[in-house]
């Protein structure tokens, strides 16, 4: 029973990490007024960045730096049309979550492969063995052996906390978000801030992907691999009204409840299927206790 329970721990942990990275940057462009939906497309063309090029070549570095030039790519295409042609936003990153779907699939088809396996990476080689913490009873196989991208993720929650309210651009962007007409006034290149925003979680969506792809599953991608995760991100986000430290709580709920499934669906054989809608049943049930909470004391005026 202990092994069960640190098991779901140290994967939600692990599984954590894609949503945390995709909540981390998208709470900039949600300070911005941006909703960028795009998020599960950014992450998906990154993790099929990260697995071919590491497949290619056999370089983690490599991959990182391909999944972040992808998902890069895929926001600046967002905030051409969202931003400078001022479209619909919500349309064009469903758009762009199509298209990444099927973009990968494509290249899939094209080099004759269901899935992107790549055999020469290792995930075992990159996960940091620290000795002291090794030695702990507990804690030690909970928070033992994750990767550095892992460990960078939860120390992006303080740098994020200190961009957003220590740093002139952080108070920059948060007023176009709160009040553009304000911000024109006082001389801000709104559009500017939000690209700006909105390439920041590009940067962070490449690294979601790299870490699902290669530090998740070890070096496998399969298409439409994010499940969601995008989407989950979106609402943490929205919970946690762009706080970074309450979004991130609820990325780690959204994570525990992934985790949950997983490991529990081992042990319910046929009955596994329902543990997979866990996730999702805790996201809409969260959502709809935020709305019930933000609005009830807002009241409905006549005319």
């Amino acid at each position: 029973m202990i092994d069960v329970v640190n098991k779901i721990i140290y994967d939600t942990i692990l599984g954590t990490t894609p949503i945390l990275l995709c909540v981390l940057g998208g709470i900039l462009a949600y300070k911005a007024n941006v909703l960028n939906v795009a998020l599960e497309g950014m992450m998906l063309m990154a993790a099929f960045s990260s697995c071919l090029v590491t497949l290619q070549t056999g370089s983690y570095l490599l991959a990182l730096v391909a999944a972040i030039l992808a998902s890069v790519l895929f926001a600046c295409i967002f905030s051409y049309f969202g931003i400078s042609l001022e479209g619909n936003v919500i349309i064009i990153g469903l758009g762009l979550n199509l298209l990444a779907l099927s973009l990968t699939s494509f290249l899939l088809k094209i080099m004759a492969k269901s899935e992107l396996v790549a055999a020469n990476y290792k995930v075992a080689d990159y996960r940091l063995n620290i000795p002291l913490l090794d030695k702990l009873p507990i804690l030690g196989p909970i928070f033992n052996n994750h990767t550095l991208l892992t460990w960078f993720s939860y120390v992006l929650i303080l740098l994020m906390a200190v961009f957003m309210y220590r740093t002139p651009m952080g108070l920059h962007i948060r007023v176009v978000g709160e009040n553009e007409d304000a911000a024109i006034s006082l001389g801000l290149k709104t559009k500017s801030l939000k690209y700006i925003a909105v390439l920041m979680g590009g940067i962070t969506c490449g690294l979601a992907g790299t870490s699902l792809a290669m530090d998740e599953l070890g070096g496998i991608f399969t298409p439409g691999m994010t499940t969601g995760r995008g989407f989950i991100a979106i609402a943490a986000i929205y919970c946690g009204q762009g706080s970074p430290y309450v979004s991130a709580l609820y990325a780690l709920l959204f994570g525990f409840a992934r985790s949950m499934a997983l490991n529990l669906s081992i042990y319910a054989g046929s009955a596994s299927r329902i543990f997979n809608a866990l996730p999702y049943f805790i996201i809409c049930f969260i959502l709809m206790i935020s709305s019930i909470i933000k609005n009830r004391h807002s009241h409905k005026r006549g005319y």
